[in-house]
């Protein structure tokens, strides 16, 4: 079997090590327009801050791809013949394949705002973009970045730490209004204004204005004003880069459409990862699942159908993790920004404004839990993987809360406050306190 991939990230990788596995004899070659080598995209960050070396974000050595007899190909896949199973190259070659894996990944959601093809206006999604960054930004005194997601703050994390002042544009009326409660926008809140970012909130961007030489000189807003910038960030979201999958005859949406088992209508063409869009996605799940863990996830279940073994992608309870300048995020489960009809919230915060924790649970008879956040809390996921797959009740969740902890030895405890707080909210549902082996404990 040839199997031929379709991008190196994370998914594709997974794919190909997981195959190579279960069928040694396969080969297998993995296209990538964008870099020769994988390497991890969410460490991007720290070469631009000059914390890491680009050769110090590949997960593998060089050597490691001709050990595991896995195919680079440094080209762009510019068309597939379903019909003859060929892959054509922008080097100008084709490569056979009996198996295809589309594992495109993303591209930054662009607008339509005047200006915004200028010198100095770019997303940061590639490689090549932070290249372009880290040489666009030397000598820049202001920049304004456009959204208010995870990308929108490691982008003004990244150019504050240069000593660039930072104007953020957030639409929604405060951040991340799609996502998080207002309890925690407003500890990240705190993280922007104690780093010196200035958050303009209920305001988009109307025009990018350029200077003479063609490169941006300010930003005029919804609000009709004029925020002198020399780069203007945009980070508005991504979407599944699914151009090529489009041109060879594949049912796209948002995304690549997919089964369970990862596949396109055209035979023998899977997609995975960011790309890849859910026909019948599961109550409560999402259709579109652009995280790392999910696209390393996808791509072990690809590997299996693939070699013969259909098998069913199933994610698991949703998580995800982010980091605010120091503050330190962690979500397990549901936790939409409004409570749903049928589930209650308890929320209990640190009087400093640091520590952060959010319990949803149903209102019915069970008390299953439903989702957490906890901010300036790190958690154990295998332990919250198992309450939300079980439905564990909430009182038992926090009987048991210690025992979630993640912070380091010699942190300060706060189940305590959290137990006391919880009874307190709801007094029908009491959790008591004990002392075991000079730590705290808890029962319901």
């Amino acid at each position: 079997m040839h199997l031929v991939i379709i991008g190196n990230g994370i998914t594709g990788v997974t794919c190909a090590l997981t195959v190579r596995q279960l069928q040694p004899t396969a080969r297998i070659t993995l296209v990538s327009e964008e870099s020769l080598y994988h390497f991890s995209r969410p460490a991007l960050m720290y070469v631009y801050l000059g914390h890491l070396r680009p050769q110090d974000i590949k997960p593998y050595e060089d050597w490691f791809w001709t050990e595991n007899r896995l195919e680079l190909v440094h080209a762009q896949a510019t068309a597939v013949d379903v019909e003859r199973k060929t892959v054509s190259l922008s080097t100008g070659s084709t490569l056979p394949y009996d198996k295809l894996l589309l594992a495109t990944g993303s591209v930054g959601r662009r607008a339509n705002w005047p200006g915004q093809e200028l010198a100095g206006v770019q997303g940061l999604v590639t490689l090549p973009d932070l290249e372009r960054m880290t040489q666009d930004t030397h000598g820049v005194r202001e920049a304004v970045v456009v959204g208010g997601g995870l990308i929108g703050v490691e982008l003004a994390e990244m150019l504050s730490a240069k000593g660039i002042a930072v104007t953020l544009l957030v639409r929604e009326g405060h951040y991340w209004a799609s996502v998080l409660p207002a309890q925690e926008a407003a500890l990240v809140q705190q993280q922007l204004a104690a780093h010196h970012i200035k958050v303009l909130y209920n305001t988009q961007l109307a025009e990018i204005l350029p200077d003479a030489q063609g490169r941006v000189r300010a930003v005029r807003t919804s609000q009709d004003q004029e925020l002198t910038c020399q780069w203007v960030g945009l980070s508005i979201g991504v979407e599944p880069n699914r151009q090529l999958a489009q041109a060879a005859g594949a049912e796209t949406d948002r995304g690549i459409l997919v089964d369970k088992f990862l596949q396109t209508n055209l035979p023998d063409v899977y997609a995975a990862g960011d790309c890849a869009q859910h026909r019948h996605p599961e109550a409560g799940e999402v259709a579109l699942e652009q995280l790392w863990y999910t696209g390393r996830h996808q791509g072990e279940t690809v590997a299996h159908t693939i070699c013969g073994q259909p098998t069913r992608y199933q994610r698991g309870p949703w998580y995800n993790s982010a980091k605010f300048f120091d503050l330190e995020y962690q979500t397990y489960g549901r936790v939409p920004a409004h409570v749903p009809p049928d589930e209650h919230t308890f929320c209990w915060q640190h009087p400093s404004g640091r520590h952060l924790l959010r319990l949803n649970f149903r209102s019915d008879a069970t008390l299953a839990v439903t989702g957490m956040n906890a901010l300036g809390l790190r958690q154990r996921h295998d332990l919250w993987d198992q309450w939300l797959r079980a439905g564990t009740p909430v009182t038992t969740v926090l009987a048991e809360l210690g025992a979630a902890n993640f912070d380091p030895e010699f942190y300060r405890q706060h189940e305590a406050a959290i137990v006391q707080a919880f009874n307190q909210q709801y007094p029908q549902h009491p959790v008591a306190l004990r002392r075991r082996r000079g730590l705290f404990s808890f029962h319901s």
